[in-house]
């Protein structure tokens, strides 16, 4: 089956990659692009990074590069993989393949010039499209069809498909979420299902890749709901997963006009306590900051509802602009509560109408009245911040003398000093 459809896409001639399939076009040898640019192009989106295949070998795409002054970089040139470092963009080419076997992630290849085969050991129809610099668009597997359908289909046996890489349920997922329609494709959905024991030997790194990006996408909502039917999200997650404050937090997003984020839509969909932070953590190999990110929105957001605004200060001062707001959309999205979300809008947007000020009183304030150095100076410290955040964070000398006078006092006093 091959089908043809031309676009006009300015970005085939010219640019890094307009560069690159100019190299290696002629002299017997033919280079496209391939994958996710030609589908995005046919759908109107941006075109995003654009990778090329060819019949030339790989010394063949090196000394071509070297004669026209192009750095190569050899990233996977056993798999046929040379990176080509155009104006200071890589551009990624790769010979085409044919699978001689296929046992997951090493499966075994050799170099090939037959355009289809290359097309069908691809994952899936709408990715194995390839343009030629004319702008034609060549389909070997029935892939402008799905494009045209926003279907997410797999070329052809889906189970084979998934053996060979079982990553390839989460990226049928993610995929269908960023650009198909409707439901997902049954027969792949099926499979998925059949597969699914085999995602326990993905790394959690390649996990953690995928699901973020699906996390983010315009159908996160019904590709999560899909694949928590499926029993997917329970091996993914290691836990319960949390579909109405998912699709809720998606919604605030929308409504407050809040970029798409990935640890916040996490922490709806699986995070309801600190200790969940901390399994998912270990699961999908979040690094430090995503896995802070997540227990600080998980701590005690249940306590948030109805709150009134001088405690909200005192939250925000704690925690800072950033990771406030995180938990604040957390417990709006929890919320099980009806209503427009008024008073939830009006904690969020709290750090735009006012600043936490810096805690005026330092060591050598209490040093001068008579503490000495120590763990008790530092409970001094802490005592009079405490007393200073509850009176609404004064500013004025004489109140944060009295501040400091009435925290020694009580420390002596507690103390018996």
């Amino acid at each position: 089956m091959t089908s043809r459809r031309v676009i006009d896409a300015l970005w085939l001639t010219s640019g890094p990659a307009g560069r690159v399939l100019a190299l290696l076009n002629g002299d017997g040898e033919e280079a496209r692009a391939v994958g996710g640019a030609v589908r995005n192009a046919l759908m109107g989106l941006d075109v995003g990074e654009i990778d090329i295949a060819t019949t030339a070998v790989p010394d063949e795409v090196v000394r071509r590069a070297k004669v026209a002054g192009i750095k190569s970089v050899p990233t996977g040139i056993e798999h046929g993989t040379v990176t080509l470092v155009v104006e200071g963009t890589p551009v990624e080419v790769t010979t085409l393949r044919e699978d001689v076997e296929t046992f997951g992630r090493k499966a075994k290849v050799m170099f090939g010039r037959d355009w289809q085969r290359d097309a069908e050991r691809r994952d899936f129809t709408m990715n194995g499209l390839s343009a030629s610099i004319d702008g034609v668009v060549h389909d070997h597997v029935g892939g402008i069809a799905d494009v045209d359908a926003k279907r997410v289909r797999f070329i052809g046996d889906p189970d084979r498909r998934i053996a060979e890489d079982y990553l390839r349920i989460l990226r049928f997922f993610r995929i269908h979420a960023a650009y198909g329609a409707g439901a997902p494709d049954r027969e792949g959905y099926l499979a998925s299902i059949r597969g699914r024991d085999g995602m326990a030997g993905l790394s959690a790194e390649r996990i953690r890749m995928e699901l973020l990006k699906l996390l983010v996408a315009p159908g996160a909502g019904a590709a999560a709901e899909a694949m928590i039917d499926a029993g997917l999200m329970l091996r993914i997650c290691g836990g319960i997963t949390y579909l109405g404050p998912f699709r809720k937090m998606i919604g605030i997003e929308q409504e407050l006009a809040l970029a798409p984020d990935a640890m916040l839509r996490l922490g709806a969909l699986a995070v309801a306590v600190t200790e969940d932070a901390k399994r998912l953590m270990q699961r999908l190999r979040l690094t430090n900051e995503e896995n802070k990110a997540l227990d600080s929105m998980g701590h005690r957001w249940w306590r948030l509802k109805g709150m009134n605004e001088a405690r909200a200060k005192q939250r925000l001062y704690r925690l800072g602009a950033a990771r406030y707001r995180n938990r604040m959309l957390l417990a709006w999205a929890r919320d099980g509560g009806s209503g427009d979300g008024a008073e939830w809008k009006q904690l969020i947007a709290l750090p735009e109408r006012w600043t936490p000020p810096v805690f005026p009183l330092k060591a050598a304030d209490f040093i001068a009245r008579g503490i000495a150095k120590g763990p008790g100076l530092g409970h001094v410290l802490a005592l009079a911040e405490d007393a200073w955040m509850a009176n609404d964070f004064p500013m004025e000398v004489d109140v944060i003398t009295v501040i400091a006078d009435q925290t020694i006092a009580r420390f002596k006093h507690d103390h018996r000093l």
